[in-house]
């Protein structure tokens, strides 16, 4: 039986699908509790609006539960992969889908990348394919409302920031993948009002699973988060 770290709750409106929460997002919320850089490994939709319990294990792990089930665990990670250079912030943005079609969009609400949410209530990250590059990139600039007192990024929202470009790496159009596993490491702080480059680039495919990774450039061009998740193709259904 764990012991209980911390509660966190996902408000509706940072959903991915409908009735659960953006990965990414509430990945960062459950780093954020336990402290330190782990990979986040999604079994459930985490549920919105609902109070889920983050619990240290005996065996150094943690878990995070829904009453008596568990929705997802975590471990220690690192990140050993190395970031590419980062283009330009106007190639970033010239990069980017403009406007894409909800109808041709696995989850046009998402709070992340869904084309069904305003300006200025989602962050609106549609990544497109770098001419010449094996990446996908888009630019960014936090607004107040995932800053901080200090005038800083939460950190949850660097984390949802990064899930979604990453599917988008994939270039598989409407055909929705999982995320099973995210790890998001941030290596110093994002300001509001930055402008930031995010790219995402395929690492490894096997099967119906592949594991993506993307990156956050400040203004200095230098990396600010590096992500790794690992994406899962649903199968057919019969």
């Amino acid at each position: 039986m764990g012991t209980e770290i911390g509660i966190i709750r996902v408000a509706p409106r940072y959903c991915g699908p409908p009735t659960s929460a953006n990965g990414g997002y509430v990945a960062g919320l459950v780093a954020r509790t336990i402290g330190q850089l782990v990979t986040v490994r999604l079994l459930r939709p985490p549920l919105l609006d609902t109070d889920l319990s983050v619990q240290a294990e005996p065996d150094g792990t943690w878990t995070v539960m829904d009453g008596e089930q568990r929705i997802i665990e975590a471990r220690s990670a690192t990140i050993d992969l190395l970031p590419p250079v980062a283009p330009s912030y106007l190639e970033a943005v010239a990069a980017s889908v403009p406007d894409p079609d909800p109808a041709l969009h696995p989850c046009p609400g998402c709070y992340v990348c869904g084309p069904h949410r305003a300006r200025g209530d989602g962050l609106r990250l549609y990544a497109g394919p770098v001419p010449g590059r094996d990446l996908v990139a888009t630019g960014w600039v936090p607004d107040a409302a995932v800053g901080q007192a200090d005038g800083q990024v939460a950190p949850e929202f660097v984390a949802a920031a990064l899930d979604c470009p990453g599917f988008q790496a994939l270039q598989t159009g409407a055909k929705p993948w999982l995320l099973g596993e995210y790890t998001c490491r941030i290596d110093r702080p994002v300001r509001v009002g930055e402008h930031c480059v995010i790219v995402g680039w395929v690492v490894e495919t096997k099967g119906r699973r592949a594991m993506v990774a993307t990156a956050l450039y400040g203004e200095d061009g230098q990396c600010c988060a590096l992500t790794r998740g690992t994406w899962i193709e649903p199968r057919p259904a019969d």
